[in-house]
């Protein structure tokens, strides 16, 4: 196992009626800045449960935060906080409204020229305003960790950043907020979620045998779950192993002294940066082809991962791996997910685009090994095809 600091502050609220609780974990006298996206909170319930929860604070709200935060909308947020004298923001929503406050937070206590550069060039967050959420919608996991991905549309990049600055203060997970999710959604976040695990466990052994069966507790939950939360949404205790198993995949605990790889989630970025396909959709596209790609230096774990998660133990080592990808590709499709890229009407144009993007910005070394290249990023993609 590799030597590893660990540190995790954010304080779970988890079940049903814990808005409630919210009042007691912001300070009484804050300008508070309610953050959300296209309005669905105030069709399922949840508006009103937060309103009556903050209702001795004074409350600011900023809407319309898009699916991939735009940089653009963000500002917008930042410039009427500031104006405002915001000094907490609450983040009600799925994964892009809290990816989008992450920014909002940081970017309001930024003391340089452009915060453009905190993504862009990565410069360091000193400080940001607290924050904390309701989640509405599970699968990034971004109500329990302190990163962020954040789209600019006029240069169509996509960009990640975080800072144990901006770790939320507390998340509220009650499941029945996710009652009224459409079936577009669950499937994006329970494959979100699985694509989180593998990104950490689909390495190489170093000796971490807690660290392996927690990420695969959390495959097999998925594996279980996520199929019934299709046939009902409803299902409280379904919803509730997915939304704990989505903030498992990727608050920091399964990834402590091991390996982990990332470059599905950095190829993926390019694919919703020029298409505005679904974040979870454009890993369940690289995903199998990178793991394809890479299964000789991936071949223990990917081993171990189809004997313990799918079942796969018979056959050749070359049979157990083509059935353990197979195996993943037909989880995807279960969840309604496809899984080429020509079933997005993206063709080879665009595996130039992204490559000659990659080329511009000097991207390498990706991967646990730090051994995909960009021309390894574009037989992954022509494998995607």
């Amino acid at each position: 196992m590799n030597n590893f600091t660990f540190y995790n502050p954010v304080k779970i609220l988890f079940g049903k009626g814990q808005i409630s609780a919210i009042a007691k974990e912001i300070p009484a006298d804050a300008r508070v800045m309610m953050t959300y996206g296209g309005g669905s909170i105030k069709k399922n319930g949840v508006y009103e449960q937060v309103m009556a929860a903050l209702q001795n604070h004074t409350v600011l709200e900023f809407g319309n935060i898009e699916p991939n935060p735009h940089y653009e909308t963000l500002m917008q947020a930042v410039d009427i906080a500031k104006r405002q004298k915001i000094d907490f923001v609450l983040a009600v929503g799925g994964g892009s409204v809290i990816d989008g406050t992450k920014f909002i937070v940081a970017a309001m206590a930024y003391e340089g020229e452009d915060p453009w550069d905190l993504l862009a060039k990565h410069a360091p967050v000193q400080a940001a305003v607290p924050f904390g959420t309701v989640l509405t919608l599970p699968g990034t996991g971004s109500e329990m960790n302190a990163s962020a991905v954040i789209t600019r549309v006029a240069t169509k990049e996509k960009f990640s950043f975080g800072s144990p600055h901006t770790f939320p203060k507390f998340s509220v997970l009650d499941p029945e907020t996710t009652f009224t999710l459409p079936p577009r959604q669950i499937s994006n976040g329970v494959v979100d979620a699985f694509t989180h695990v593998l990104e950490q466990y689909l390495t190489y052994p170093v000796n971490a045998p807690l660290q392996d069966r927690m990420a695969e507790a959390v495959l097999l939950t998925l594996r279980e779950e996520g199929p019934k939360a299709l046939l009902a949404p409803k299902n409280y205790d379904v919803m509730a192993n997915i939304m704990w198993s989505a903030a498992m995949a990727l608050n920091g605990v399964i990834r402590v002294g091991v390996p982990t790889d990332w470059a599905t989630h950095y190829i993926g970025h390019e694919l919703t940066a020029l298409h505005g396909i679904d974040h979870a959709r454009t890993l369940a596209v690289v995903l199998p082809a990178l793991l394809r790609y890479k299964s000789g230096t991936k071949k223990e774990k990917l081993l171990q991962y189809g004997e313990r998660v799918w079942g796969v133990s018979a056959g050749t080592e070359d049979e157990r791996l083509e059935a353990t990808l197979q195996a993943t590709i037909s989880f995807f499709e279960s969840m309604d997910i496809k899984t080429k890229l020509t079933d997005y009407e993206v063709g080879e144009d665009t595996i130039k685009t992204i490559v000659g993007r990659l080329e511009e910005r000097g991207m390498k070394n990706l991967g646990e090994r730090a051994d995909i290249q960009v021309t390894d990023v574009e037989k992954i993609l022509e494998m995607s095809l």
